[in-house]
């Protein structure tokens, strides 16, 4: 939706966007190795290249380590993809059945119905929203990002620990 002085424009739009872009300019920031020699103001001016707005529609943020360059593959001890698959497709079941849509597309009404808070977790994310200095716009998705973590362990209460684990996927400095 595309709302400019009197008139609002839709175009229908339906995707997912999936982006990756490095730490710094030279890519080395957080890497074992030392590499990387990029100033303060230098990684500053270089993630503010994405602006705040764009950030704040992007739900999920994740940092993801270098892999070492070994020929040979490691043994791999986390969940395997089928049983990640299985998760998440019951989660988007119990989303289904509960508001007819995946919990992305909950709009306001439906956001307060299926994504409430105890009094104290209310204030609690108000307090971390304070804090942290995220838009109404970014404390909503963040809502439904919890809503989805409660799913994917099939608990039908939103609770705090849903909504922290929520609040580490945003951006630290948007």
């Amino acid at each position: 939706m595309i709302a400019r002085a009197k008139d609002k424009i839709r175009f229908p739009a339906r995707f997912q966007l999936v982006a990756a872009m490095n730490p710094c300019p030279c890519g080395y920031l957080g890497d074992p190795s030392g590499r990387c020699r990029c100033g303060s103001e230098q990684i500053q001016r270089y993630r503010n290249k994405l602006s705040g707005p764009l950030l704040d529609r992007i739900d999920l943020h994740l940092t993801v380590a270098r892999e070492p360059t070994a020929l040979s593959p490691g043994e791999h001890n986390g969940e395997s993809s089928a049983s990640v698959a299985a998760r998440v497709a019951a989660a988007r079941q119990i989303q289904q059945q509960r508001q007819g849509c995946a919990n992305a597309f909950l709009d306001l009404p439906g956001l307060r119905a299926h994504c409430p808070l105890s009094t104290a977790d209310a204030r609690w994310l108000e307090n971390a929203c304070e804090r942290l200095t995220l838009s109404l716009r970014a404390a909503h998705r963040l809502l439904k990002v919890a809503r989805t973590l409660a799913d994917l362990e099939q608990v039908a209460d939103l609770k705090r620990e849903h909504v922290a684990e929520a609040l580490q996927y945003r951006p630290v400095n948007q």
